[in-house]
């Protein structure tokens, strides 16, 4: 890595962040309204004003123009970097290169997603003719839980990882939700709730997969200097790392192995200079069960094919030495189909001391994780209240 880019540690601050007005079943709600909600509510958070944003970064089925036409705002950067549900922490490395190149000072990143109920949602990306329907839906890869399962299976024959351990995921992730007022799904579950929940795709029961719902995201980034003149605490961005290597799932380097994430959290570790030891939080994208338990295996918090053991007897629950998924996750709290955003969201709430009940103690470390596609890309980041 470049010692410029290294440079960039701790030079911008995210400073706003909330959802829109409601996460859930929306059929009232358009993507474009759900945008407009987050945002709203991110910009009330900062303190700052809709006419402070110089610089818009958006993805998903919107073109990255719809957003600011529809918010009012007129912006001198752009970005529109669309690799699946982690664009929106890519977007964070990409505000900070901007605003440290004085391409902009306030980047908003937001997101609306009709997931659920499918409301002014353009036509999905895959079409007839696109690469995915053409040469892998002949084989059976039918959608993200067939490919997702496909690296599952491969797990568990090579190392030997149990539905047991899924399921542990699934129910330490609710046990956050449960304190989470905002999370879709309350109810406390059980490992064997989880295994005797339908079968979608092996190996995946039910509740080893994320909820569909509606509902937005918005996070804004500033200068380092300017975040202090600011309402709240800043939340500084220590590291950053981004890294795709396909789209087909058929094209993964590799089955037992996530090459992207390997990557991206290398380069955030390394900008960062924070140790494995002093993450205080996790915030990891969980499409399904197996998602995070790669993510620890990758970002090095275990040795690969140890993932299943480290989760194992409710590690990152609450009272869990490894707090992980605080906001409930996408398998609990919401998934609208792109769910990275909500990552930053949970992640600077928790470093701000702000999440009530499910509030980690002394919270100053945090770092996110997301996937983007079926494995094919990958961003990290690692955020701090400190320097």
């Amino acid at each position: 890595m470049a010692a410029d880019v290294r440079k960039m540690r701790g030079t911008v601050a995210l400073v706003g962040v909330a959802e829109s007005d409601e996460l859930g079943r929306l059929p009232h709600t358009s993507s474009l309204q759900l945008h407009m909600e987050a945002t709203h509510n991110a910009l009330a958070d900062a303190g700052l004003k809709k006419s402070d944003i110089d610089a818009v970064f958006t993805s998903g089925r919107n073109m990255a123009n719809d957003v600011p036409e529809y918010l009012g705002i007129r912006p001198r950067f752009i970005g529109g970097t669309q690799v699946g549900g982690c664009s929106f922490i890519l977007h964070v490395e990409h505000a900070m290169a901007a605003i440290n190149a004085g391409l902009c000072e306030v980047a908003l990143i937001t997101h609306g997603e009709s997931g659920y109920s499918r409301i002014a949602m353009p036509a999905p990306r895959w079409g007839d003719d696109s690469t995915n329907n053409q040469f892998e839906l002949p084989y059976g890869t039918s959608g993200p839980a067939t490919g997702y399962g496909m690296l599952a299976t491969r797990h568990m024959h090579d190392y030997g990882t149990t539905s047991e351990q899924l399921a542990e995921v699934a129910v330490a992730t609710r046990k956050w939700a449960t304190m989470n007022p905002k999370a879709a799904m309350r109810d406390p579950i059980t490992i064997d709730d989880v295994l005797s929940s339908r079968l979608i795709a092996w190996p995946f029961h039910l509740l080893d997969c994320c909820l569909v719902t509606d509902g937005g995201g918005a996070v804004i980034v500033t200068s380092a200097e300017r975040a202090r003149d600011l309402p709240k605490p800043p939340v500084y961005v220590l590291g950053t790392g981004e890294c795709g290597t396909h789209q087909m799932v058929s094209q993964m380097p590799a089955f037992n192995r996530w090459d992207a994430a390997v990557t991206s959290g290398e380069r955030a570790f390394r900008m960062s200079g924070v140790r494995h030891d002093e993450i205080d939080v996790a915030q990891f994208y969980d499409a399904f069960t197996i998602v995070p338990m790669l993510a620890l295996e990758s970002l090095g918090f275990c040795k690969p094919g140890e993932g299943g053991a480290f989760v194992s007897g409710q590690r990152t629950a609450p009272g869990g030495d490894f707090p992980m998924n605080t906001n409930g996750g996408g398998l609990s709290y919401t998934h609208t189909g792109m769910y990275g955003i909500f990552t930053i969201i949970e992640a600077v709430r928790q470093l701000r001391g702000e999440c009530g009940a499910r509030q980690v103690a002394d919270a100053t470390v945090a770092i996110c994780h997301g996937t983007g596609g079926v494995w094919s890309a990958a961003a990290t980041l690692i955020a701090s209240t400190e320097r």
